[in-house]
């Protein structure tokens, strides 16, 4: 048994009485600071300067978002990066901007759009101007921060009469959006899908295909609760996105500015 004088006390506060010690930032020495369950706990939820340095100097405002970074501290060493033209950005910013601009190289690839990683060797399809993503920076932003992930946009769509009808319940697809982006699938009852709303909330859909008029037809099933909780309407868009790099889909819905009668939104033409 350990004596005594070898018990390990809490590197911020003293406690020697912990249950647990886990290990903080390192020191100058290559070994870590050893913490208690509770200042730990303040490191790991990024509080600890708020809490213990909150009158201490080296306080700025991130240039993105306007939260307080604690520069100049070892414990917060890793929390921001220091920009090009001066001032500071915290590291969930600095990777979101890494991720819009990732985005914007990603997307350029879809459009000529295959959808699938280079070298896969699938076809490249190419995504009509109608269904590119309009998804502004701050939009996307937003988005990430929600989903706490990589967003990366892949198309859009008017929703039509038909796709805004609770009864059926279902969104067409199109074709070679469903084709780049959704799974493969091989026979009419297709497969279910998961996919996230902007709010990061999971929901499961029956992906599938119909043949109209020697045609294929993908449709995205079982979407009630979805329209109901989000009051989708036609006129109304809705833009998918993947997370990366797990490959999930999102899907959000973008409001019409003024209220589009059914009748005047064009059905489905595939």
């Amino acid at each position: 048994m350990a004596s005594s004088s070898s018990r390990i006390a809490c590197f911020q506060c003293g406690d020697s009485h912990s249950s647990q010690f886990r290990n903080g930032w390192r020191l100058r020495s290559g070994h870590f600071a050893q913490l208690c369950n509770r200042c730990s706990s303040l490191y790991e939820e990024g509080r600890f300067c708020e809490t213990f340095h909150s009158n201490d100097d080296g306080w700025r405002d991130c240039e993105s978002c306007g939260k307080l970074v604690h520069c100049g501290c070892i414990v917060s060493f890793l929390a921001y990066r220091l920009l090009d033209f001066g001032g500071v950005i915290c590291m969930e910013c600095s990777k979101i901007n890494f991720i819009l601009a990732r985005k914007r190289c990603l997307y350029s690839e879809t459009q000529t759009g295959n959808g699938e990683p280079q070298g896969s060797g699938t076809r490249q399809i190419k995504i009509d101007p109608q269904y590119w993503p309009r998804v502004t920076d701050p939009e996307l932003h937003q988005i990430a921060r929600k989903t706490n992930s990589v967003v990366i946009p892949l198309f859009e769509k008017l929703l039509s009469a038909s796709d805004a009808d609770h009864k059926m319940a279902r969104l067409v697809i199109p074709k070679k959006c469903a084709e780049a982006f959704f799974p493969k699938i091989t026979s009419p009852r297709g497969c279910p899908v998961k996919i996230q709303d902007t709010e990061g909330n999971e929901w499961e859909f029956q992906f599938r295909y119909l043949f109209n008029g020697g045609s294929t037809v993908y449709v995205l099933e079982g979407l009630k609760d979805y329209m109901v909780s989000r009051q989708w309407q036609a006129g109304d868009i809705v833009t998918f996105y993947r997370i990366e790099p797990d490959k999930k889909l999102v899907m959000g819905l973008r409001k019409s500015c003024v209220g589009v009668q059914p009748y005047e939104v064009a059905a489905d033409v595939q």
